[in-house]
């Protein structure tokens, strides 16, 4: 992959019904990720981001692409002073990521098996911006917690900030 592109693929014991679900379920993801997403799930439809009651609305956080089962694809969220301030990004770090450009997020989601191989691409990164970094760490933090609560129940605690 380019320097624009970060991947992480990882095997769910699950079914592909189960983890779209845990994708785009409300009260699914705020379990493993502490945000529930308000969308129709159809191709252009916006994306909502409720964290906490903070609610994060841009004309430009659109679903891209959406097949039940198989593919999720959207744009990625927007930086905005109140989830800088939630996340407890300095302004410096919020002010160099608002100035990055928007990038996406594409769920490949394909049956292995008694297994789901779940491929995360996250594109259109700035080659040597913040987001980059933080994506690096983050995904594979969440994707794993995604995984727990699809194989046990339960979601991994929140690791310390």
């Amino acid at each position: 992959m380019d320097n624009h592109t970060f991947v992480y693929t990882t095997y769910i014991r699950t079914t592909p019904d189960e983890l779209w679900k845990a994708l785009t379920d409300p009260e699914s993801t705020r379990r493993y990720w502490g945000v529930a997403f308000e969308s129709e799930w159809t191709t252009g439809a916006s994306m909502v981001w409720d964290e906490n009651g903070r609610r994060t609305v841009d004309p430009e956080q659109v679903v891209i692409e959406a097949e039940p089962g198989r593919l999720l694809s959207y744009t990625w969220h927007t930086f905005t002073p109140a989830w800088a301030e939630a996340v407890h990004l300095g302004e410096d770090v919020y002010e160099r990521l608002s100035r990055e450009r928007r990038s996406r997020v594409t769920y490949v989601i394909e049956p292995s098996g008694d297994t789901v191989k779940l491929t995360v691409t996250h594109g259109d990164l700035e080659p040597d911006g913040l987001m980059k970094g933080m994506i690096g760490e983050g995904w594979p933090a969440l994707i794993s917690s995604l995984k727990s609560l699809l194989e046990t129940g339960e979601e991994l605690p929140e690791p310390p900030r």
